[in-house]
């Protein structure tokens, strides 16, 4: 019995060694298998990317039958959640694939397709060399076929819906990516190319509001070939003629209009024409006339603006001529969708006019000050030099684009796509911004203090408590004491930074500190601590749609007293305000910068000297550039000491009045005009005083004083 269990525990022990052994040789034949799998695939990946290199001698051919399948239509409603797979593109870049160089030919007729223009191989170039590009299709997110689409003429279009169908990773244009700047062949000009692209994304010029398809399409404009050998825009005068008219295709009923023009304003608006029956890209001619010739786009420097009008094609290479030269384009095509335009505000660069009121185009440009139209010339170079002066430069900032779209978490502020950036501690004038100032800057505080630390700390710590407060910088005005250490300050989450000067006045308030990040300032003094949470962030969510006012809580009135012929200063209830006391106010920087640096130098003299008025100055300032009032905000009229008595308090001091209406008087005298706006104005929350539930209100915790 013993023998019989122990032949059989040897013959299972045999079994298992042998089932072992099988194990073990399939284990290492797949491991050999993967290692020459992965050198396989890893030498296709470095045949790959040689062939990537872009060398036209390695160009292969590919014949394709009639019968090959073909792509499908243009799917009108792609977006990024339905036409692209985002499990491809990882977690904060993506990476683009480029097809190898290939020559596309029909196999019955021998058809070639066109041969790459020189335009698509420096993007194809641009694209390889970028630090999104991948050898590895399989580590790919989005993919760009070598077909060229740049120029519709050139295209046939049947090759090419069988060009992409045969494509290895096609799946129906899912995360491909087209280029195409000339879209339409006559007579429709359709505004995106007539090829069968099925989810894949268009990066076209010339799209309608028809055509787009917001968050997926991409929009750039048609390069000019003229420009290769101007790849900045640089600074000119204002040019002899307030308005340019060089295009050539545009169209008769807009032509009409301009001619109209023309006849009032001759020597204003410079028409130019094609030169005889031909027409030449470098040459224009003044309308009616072959002799008086003018080299383009040379000519388009001797313009202030130039005019972009509806042509056979919506994408025009005019608009980048005109930002090369420094000449402000004047849009007028009601459809269009401009380049980037969801990134890029091109309103601070450009003026769009509705097509049916061209005839009002010289009363538009006679309203804009000189000040106006340098800011727009400097931003148009700006937008030029950064984005437009080539092929490699508009292809890198379409990759750039296309990177905040797949990963908007990690996307640069608009702010930064339209250079307003303070970094360099000079801040863009507010009446260039857009119009709502995005809310993820926040604001800085800077409170002006001199000794009183426990309202200063007070006041600290219920400013902590505003969503969008963005830092807090103390100036400290007394020179005969240091601050406290900022280790005694509160513990908060927003840094705090001390700055003590070398003056005690109350200008220092207003001066341009490096330390201030943000375009939003609330200026406050340490003793306004009633203020709640709620009241200070509606305050500043009115000065981001109102960037370039005053927006706080006191408010104050200036008034006429025709007995004394003088102003008076006037805090008592009314149903008017003209001025915002910057005890508790916003503004944006710009307005610091101005008070330091280009307000008339007696005003602040009188400011420090008198230690009083610096909020009227600034009221004077702010009111004389943009001819508007201040905005008050929430019903909070008086701020009280709680800790004073009335007799202590300094705004309650006769003096103290006629001290700051003999201000008005002189700074009134000195700007030789009344800048100061009268308003019958506040603004406060929606649902304030509705009967509603307060946890429902966006700003329950609102004052009444």
């Amino acid at each position: 019995m013993i023998n019989k269990f122990a032949l059989i525990r040897n013959e299972c022990q045999q079994n298992i060694y042998v089932i072992l052994l099988i194990s073990a040789i399939v284990l290492s034949g797949l491991s050999v298998y993967n290692v020459i799998y992965k050198s396989q695939r890893l030498k296709s990946d470095l045949r790959n990317f040689n062939r990537i290199s872009l060398d036209f001698n390695d160009i292969t051919e590919v014949r394709l039958p009639e019968s090959a399948d073909r792509s499908k239509v243009r799917r009108s409603n792609c977006s990024i959640w339905t036409c692209v797979d985002p499990y491809r593109c990882g977690h904060d870049r993506i990476s683009i694939y480029v097809y190898p160089l290939v020559e596309y030919a029909d196999a019955s007729s021998g058809v070639e397709a066109a041969p790459l223009t020189q335009e698509f191989y420096q993007i194809l170039r641009t694209i390889v060399k970028s630090p999104y590009y991948t050898s590895n299709p399989n580590q790919a997110c989005l993919f760009v076929p070598s077909i060229d689409l740049i120029n519709q003429n050139s295209v046939n279009i049947d090759l090419v819906n069988r060009a992409l169908a045969s494509l290895e990773y096609w799946n129906d244009g899912q995360n491909h990516v087209l280029f195409n700047m000339l879209a339409g062949s006559y007579p429709t000009f359709n505004t995106v190319i007539d090829v069968n692209t099925d989810n894949a994304m268009v990066v076209g010029a010339g799209f309608d509001s028809w055509s787009y398809r917001r968050g997926f399409d991409v929009s750039i404009p048609v390069w000019s070939p003229l420009l290769r050998n101007h790849p900045t825009a640089r600074s000119t005068p204002s040019g002899e003629y307030s308005l340019v008219v060089t295009q050539l295709n545009i169209l008769p009923k807009l032509l009409w209009t301009i001619r109209s023009v023309l006849d009032e304003y001759p020597t204003d608006i410079l028409l130019l024409q094609q030169c005889g029956d031909k027409a030449i890209r470098t040459e224009r001619c003044l309308a009616g006339s072959n002799e008086n010739k003018f080299e383009y786009p040379e000519v388009l420097s001797k313009g202030t603006f130039c005019l972009l009008g509806v042509g056979v094609r919506l994408g025009q290479p005019d608009l980048l001529e005109m930002l090369a030269f420094n000449c402000i384009p004047i849009i007028v095509v009601d459809s269009y969708i401009l380049p980037f335009e969801d990134v890029i505000d091109w309103s601070l660069a450009s003026i769009r006019i509705r097509e049916p009121d061209l005839h009002l185009i010289m009363e538009r440009i006679k309203r804009l000050s000189l000040d106006k139209i340098e800011e727009m010339k400097r931003q148009g170079r700006l937008l030029y030099n950064n984005y437009f002066n080539g092929i490699r430069a508009l292809t890198l900032t379409t990759l750039e684009y296309l990177q905040s779209r797949m990963f908007p978490h990690n996307e640069r502020n608009r702010k930064h796509w339209n250079f307003v950036d303070s970094s360099n501690g000079v801040a863009l004038n507010p009446l260039f911004l857009s119009r709502v100032v995005s809310r993820s800057d926040g604001f800085t505080a800077v409170i002006l203090t001199y000794d009183r630390v426990e309202s200063l700390f007070i006041l600290i710590e219920k400013l902590s408590l505003v969503p969008s407060l963005h830092a807090i910088l103390v100036i400290w005005n007394n020179q005969q004491k240091s601050p406290p250490l900022l280790s005694s300050f509160p513990a908060i989450s927003r840094p705090i930074k001390i700055i003590q000067t070398r003056n005690n006045r109350l200008s220092n308030r207003f001066f341009p500190y490096k330390d201030i990040e943000t375009e939003a300032i609330l200026t406050i003094d340490d003793d306004i601590n009633m203020l709640t949470d709620d009241e200070v962030e509606f305050g500043y969510e009115v000065w981001r749609e109102f960037p370039d006012r005053i927006v706080g809580f006191p408010s104050r009135l200036h008034v006429w007293e025709n007995l004394t012929s003088h102003w008076r200063y006037e805090s008592e209830w009314t149903n008017q305000i003209s001025m915002v006391l910057t005890g508790a106010a916003f503004h944006h920087k710009y307005w610091s910068h101005m008070y330091t640096h280009r307000m008339p130098d007696v005003i602040r003299e009188i400011v420090d000297s008198r230690m009083n008025c610096e909020d009227i100055a600034m009221n004077f300032l702010v009111s004389n550039v943009t001819n508007k009032p201040p905005i008050k905000v929430t019903p909070r009229k008086k701020f009280k000491c709680p800790e004073c008595a009335n007799n202590e308090m300094l705004s309650a001091d006769l003096n103290h009045m006629r001290e700051r209406s003999r201000c008005i008087d002189e700074f009134s005298h000195i700007y030789g005009r009344m800048p100061l706006r009268t308003v019958e104005f506040r603004a406060d929350p929606v649902l304030f005083k509705d009967n509603f539930p307060e946890k429902l209100k966006r700003f329950s915790d609102m004052g009444t004083l």
